[in-house]
């Protein structure tokens, strides 16, 4: 109510002032004369009679929301086609689906009115007339010209959008098939296509997408064969496959690190992938991070260079919308590169048609000029150039660069160009600096494809909506489901398991070791908080049977689901890596055939979370872990190290082989894979010490010298 009154007083002292030459916005030391009128001398008003005035020049009237649908028609008509946030389309109907719009909004009046230009516009006209009338009076005084740049006003996101960036309050969307993922990529207007598969680096490689080169017909992977082919067209249109892996700053500290670890994620998708994977080159593989930007300029100039349909497809909260801002080409239309070009002598490319008989005659002629007509018929011959639908060094047909002319350029309306039987949205007019799609922690938060164009029609950037990833949410409290997405990378502690004992994560996910006298060592990379405890006190913590102080962070209901989610060996051998200097090979350099244990080891993964590394130390005995000595001979060097261990899912299990139990809601949401040894590179982190400046100077001699200065003086 406060808030209100100043408000109004402001307003009020605004329209008693008296029209003076100067105003009185630009001298706020006018204000202290008495002779003005303050607000303890107004007239105090009701707070429903107060009128919003804009420097007494415009009102703004808010529009109810409860408007009749005659009233909201034309408001949708000026609004954009979709929601630059989300991709939903535009609506006023239900105001719980993504893409409603609220008219009393701010930043959607804003838009309405064009930015509030009639203000800036007003208030240049007072400040102008004010530095002319000073310059009246000064006949020496030079004002020159006054302008106030007026900036386009962005395209604002439906309330949706708006509550997951200012509040964090959404609900997902109903989470799409594969079969409409490849519905929507079937009607690509482009004959060249490129697939970008987005997997997380969190749970690497769960979040792959099993079978999507039959089910979007992309181009086969390359054998090895090096007279394999090349490409591959289904239906007049080539679609080719590279694997994206996201957020890989969540591996290792250091960017050298992660490119170390490039044959070992290459090994681990050729493990995922099976049978499809075993003879394949895995050639196309990006391990990148948005937050620290690794990579992401080398995959932004892949783009820019391949042109045509992009399109990312992936599963929910795998980074898609955030690496979209920084891999898209912003900023790199050719009008803009013609433009900025500078040579000694300007030449214009100018367009002429001749009309010879019955026949017309285009022609490209060279015109020399000054720099206001070369940038006058430059632009020109750009506007007719794209009109055409022809770009020089282009890679698609001309077919193809007209289809996406007139699908990203021209005035869109919504009753013209909107197909509802489609599902692929048409795409907004390309500009420089388009609005990025918006990124939240949210599962779900693009609702329809976001279409970018770049290159004015060399190519657009699809961001398409996230499939289902398990639904592990939905097991958890509303208010910390946010706490299952690992946003920074970890630092976990070492935790040992000794008999009768239990790792429990977030409370509801419990490690329980199966082999008796053995201790493993875990080390959990997940953002909830993982307890070792005994076996019966994690058993009551998950089942909401016992109070604890630790946390349970799933639904009372949860703990009715809780089930065995399968027995995972420590099957690889990591006594190389984790013995250290004893098997080094610049240190005491033993063989591990001769170490009397051996260090075994694996991965935990749980989806859209994290993984636990368990390492465990087995004592070899004669006769025991012959086919691991034999598997470890055969290992020559990096490349080949993880090629060597088997594919097979029903290989022999080796009794020695120490062995955990893990139990989650309903069994699900939980795998494994071989060692990532991620721990030693977090212990091998080198520490940043003082700057190494420059050396200081030898003072060898200096003493005899000043003596001997001193003694000649």
């Amino acid at each position: 109510m406060s808030g209100s009154l100043r408000l109004a007083g402001r307003v009020l002292r605004q329209v008693e002032t008296p029209v003076a030459d100067l105003p009185v916005f630009l001298c706020p030391g006018i204000l202290r004369f008495p002779s003005l009128p303050t607000l303890r001398t107004q007239e105090r008003l009701p707070h429903r009679f107060q009128v919003s005035h804009q420097r007494h020049i415009t009102s703004v009237t808010s529009i109810p929301t409860t408007a009749s649908p005659k009233i909201l028609a034309p408001l949708l008509e000026k609004l954009p086609q979709q929601c630059p946030g989300c991709g939903a389309l535009s609506q006023t109907a239900d105001q719980v689906a993504p893409g409603f719009y609220t008219p009393t909004r701010r930043s959607i009046r804003q838009y309405l009115e064009g930015g509030s230009s009639s203000r800036r516009f007003a208030e240049d006209e007072i400040v102008k007339a004010a530095l002319e009338n000073a310059a009246s009076i000064e006949p020496g005084m030079s004002v020159g010209g006054f302008s106030i740049p007026i900036k386009d006003t962005a395209p604002p996101v439906c309330d949706r959008c708006h509550n997951l960036k200012h509040h964090e309050i959404g609900a997902s969307i109903y989470h799409p098939s594969i079969q409409s993922i490849q519905d929507t990529i079937f009607e690509s207007p482009y004959k060249y296509n490129h697939v970008y598969h987005v997997i997380d680096a969190a749970d690497f490689p769960m979040s792959l997408v099993p079978g999507l080169h039959k089910l979007l017909h992309l181009t086969p992977q390359r054998s090895l064969n090096r007279r394999s082919k090349t490409g591959r067209f289904y239906h007049g249109k080539k679609t080719e496959v590279s694997f994206i892996i996201t957020r890989s700053d969540l591996l290792a500290p250091m960017k050298t690190q992660v490119d170390s670890m490039m044959p070992y994620l290459r090994s681990v998708l050729r493990d995922a992938l099976g049978r499809s994977g075993k003879d394949v080159r895995l050639g196309n593989i990006r391990c990148v991070s948005a937050r620290q930007a690794w990579w992401t300029k080398e995959l932004k100039e892949e783009i820019w260079q391949r042109g045509g349909g992009g399109w990312m497809v992936g599963k929910v909260n795998v980074g898609k919308s955030r690496l979209f801002h920084d891999i898209f080409p912003k900023g790199r239309s050719e009008k803009v590169k013609l433009l900025s070009k500078k040579s000694s002598t300007p030449i214009t490319i100018k367009w002429e048609n001749r009309v010879e008989g019955e026949q017309q005659n285009t022609s490209w002629s060279p015109v020399t000029s000054n720099g206001t007509e070369q940038v006058e018929v430059a632009e020109d011959s750009i506007e007719a150039e794209a009109s055409a639908g022809s770009e020089v060094g282009e890679e698609f047909s001309e077919t193809e660069a007209l289809a996406t002319s007139e699908t990203t350029g021209g005035d869109h309306k919504l009753s013209d160009t909107l197909d509802t039987s489609s599902l692929l949205p048409p795409a907004p007019p390309e500009t420089d600096y388009p609005a990025m799609p918006l990124v939240s922690s949210l599962p779900g938060t693009t609702a329809s494809p976001i279409r970018l164009s770049f290159g004015n029609g060399r190519g657009e950037l699809i961001d398409l909506p996230g499939l289902s990833r398990g639904d592990l949410e939905h097991y958890v409290q509303p208010q910390l489901r946010p706490n299952l997405v690992m946003k920074t990378r970890i630092a976990p502690s070492q935790q040992v398991m000794k008999p009768g004992q239990s790792i429990i994560l977030g409370g509801f996910i419990r490690i329980t070791p199966t082999t008796p006298d053995v201790m493993i060592m875990a080390y959990a990379f997940t953002p909830i908080h993982s307890h070792l405890t005994a076996t019966e006190k994690a058993i009551g913590t998950q089942m909401h049977t016992r109070e604890s102080n630790v946390e349970n962070i799933s639904l009372p209901e949860t703990a009715e689901k809780i089930a065995s989610a399968g027995t995972f060996h420590l099957k690889w051998d990591v006594t190389r890596e984790r013995t250290g200097p004893i098997t080094a090979r610049e240190a005491v350099n033993i063989k591990p055939e001769r170490l009397p244990y051996r260090v075994l080891a694996t991965d935990i993964l749980i989806e859209g979370c994290g993984w636990v590394e368990l390492v465990a130390q087995v004592r070899k005995k004669p006769g025991e872990m012959t086919r691991l000595e034999g598997r470890r001979d055969r290992r020559q060097d990096e490349s080949e190290e993880w090629d060597s261990e088997p594919m097979d899912e029903f290989e022999e299990i080796d009794p020695s082989w120490p062995a955990v139990e893990v139990f989650s809601p309903e069994g699900r949401f939980i795998a494994s894979r071989r060692p990532m040894n991620a721990w030693l590179h977090i212990a091998s982190k080198p520490n940043k010490g003082k700057l190494q400046g420059r050396p200081r100077k030898s003072m060898k001699g200096a003493k005899k010298a000043e003596k001997r200065r001193k003694a000649e003086a």
